[in-house]
């Protein structure tokens, strides 16, 4: 059994940090659930894990592997709870191409924040079967190590991009671009498309101005009753559930 070394073990956290992240081009993920999702759909550069998860995972591809007590593990480990295994991986890179807006659902992000929220959102396309993400520039990074853990795998098979959100959207012509607004109109009686772009703003400023001129289509998800004093706004991911489940029925019924 090798131990990780002191290098080593700073080398892991600082990938913490976005700039690190994208002049190595490389992520963390940690726990036996995310480590194993993610093997063959993204090239290992470096797999640490206990003896008893790598007995029961012969066949690992990993540029690096290394076998490691539960000690050094969690001295490596950026979670409260280490797990097992950690791995380095490398970042995939995608091509956005503006066709798949206009052929198939999409979701773009307005300077969201949370790297939690990412995650969830990320998680909630894969659920929805929606494959494209398109981020801001000022977006939370999907490669930081809270937002890898939060897809709970659901990075395999969305791809997330980064480009200046409204010359992407000028780019789509007369694609339906939904977003949701307080004087929107009420989602439950709109007709959704099965094609387009649903944009989701930012947790405390909403969609910005200039993104928001380019809407064509905004919605409004009514509380209930209506009219009743209730919180001021749903937490982004949260809201990106309803309506991408309420997309997903109407193009059920057609």
């Amino acid at each position: 059994m090798a131990s990780l070394s002191k290098n080593k073990i700073k080398y892991i956290h600082s990938l913490e940090l976005k700039k690190i992240r994208k002049e190595e081009g490389v992520f963390l993920a940690e726990g036996p659930k995310l480590v194993g999702d993610l093997l063959g759909h993204f090239p290992c550069r470096f797999l640490a894990a206990t003896s008893s998860w790598l007995q029961k995972h012969p066949d690992i591809d990993a540029s690096e592997l290394v076998e490691v007590s539960q000690e050094d593990l969690s001295r490596a480990s950026l979670l409260k709870t280490p797990q097992q295994v950690l791995a380095i991986f490398e970042q995939p890179s995608y091509t956005l191409n503006p066709e798949v807006v206009r052929q198939s659902l999409c979701l773009a992000l307005d300077d969201v924040q949370d790297p939690g929220n990412l995650g969830t959102i990320i998680r909630l396309a894969d659920w929805f079967g929606i494959e494209h993400i398109i981020c801001s520039q000022n977006t939370v990074d999907v490669y930081n190590p809270k937002t890898i853990q939060a897809t709970m795998g659901g990075i395999t098979r969305v791809k997330v991009h980064y480009t200046s959100l409204p010359d992407f959207i000028r780019s789509l012509g007369d694609t339906p671009i939904f977003g949701t607004f307080l004087d929107g109109k009420n989602m439950y009686e709109q007709p959704l498309s099965a094609n387009g772009l649903i944009v989701m703003g930012n947790e405390g400023n909403g969609i910005g101005k200039e993104v928001a001129a380019l809407i064509n289509r905004k919605l409004y998800i009514p509380n209930y009753p209506e009219g009743q004093e209730t919180s001021e706004s749903l937490n982004v991911a949260i809201a990106t559930a309803v309506i991408c489940a309420e997309f997903r029925r109407q193009a059920a019924w057609k």
